[in-house]
């Protein structure tokens, strides 16, 4: 194995680089977006037990601020309940954003690494055929071992950089997709608390 990086030149180092990132952005997204510990199915009843017996306060405020992001969302939804439906709506869409905007966090960089891990093999392989290249002007189509280096060199970095581009491309498709699908749930459970505070409609489940 490491013979074969040896021969992909100087561009292996990049890549090996990417590599090590896709592996430790997909554990540490595959761990911090679990979906059950983001937005608690159970929560919006808890809530709502609260609200019913009147126990909400700034200890309980700080609890479910602290238990999940879906919990900052119902937080500082019912911080400002009583300025009324519009208020409530805004404080939450709020910190939904900041709330979204940390979920996504890396996504970008395994994004960014799919599309620039194939241009740094192609990198590579224009590196190995103008070495080719230049070796056939400077002694000929005689010396077999050189052409052969410079044209490994080129499939060795191409093969690389698809290598790791293709399961950094899978992963965040992957990971938007849940991002995508938590945002939903949480978009339905913050409308269903503003729904019960502020009109006559009751939330589904609630115990």
């Amino acid at each position: 194995m490491f013979e074969i990086i040896k021969s992909g030149g100087w561009l292996m180092l990049p890549i090996l680089f990417c590599s090590v990132a896709v592996i430790a952005i997909s554990i540490e997204r595959f761990w911090t977006l679990n979906p059950q510990r983001i937005a608690p199915r159970t929560l919006l009843g808890e809530v709502w037990v609260w609200l019913k017996s009147n126990q909400v306060n700034g200890e309980k405020l700080k609890e479910l601020r602290d238990s999940s992001p879906l919990g900052r969302i119902f937080a500082a939804g019912l911080s400002n309940s009583r300025y009324g439906r519009e208020v409530m709506r805004d404080s939450i869409e709020e910190t939904a954003s900041q709330v979204v905007h940390e979920l996504e966090r890396f996504l970008n960089a395994l994004g960014t690494i799919a599309a620039v891990a194939p241009l740094i093999g192609l990198l590579g392989t224009v590196i190995g055929m103008i070495q080719v290249f230049t070796a056939i002007m400077l002694e000929g189509t005689g010396n077999a071992g050189i052409l052969a280096g410079g044209i490994s060199q080129a499939l060795i970095t191409t093969a690389a950089g698809l290598t790791v581009a293709i399961p950094a491309l899978m992963a965040h498709r992957f990971f938007q997709r849940r991002v995508d699908t938590i945002v939903v749930t949480m978009e339905q459970e913050a409308v269903k608390l503003v729904d019960a505070l502020h009109s006559d409609r009751k939330i589904e489940n609630a115990a």
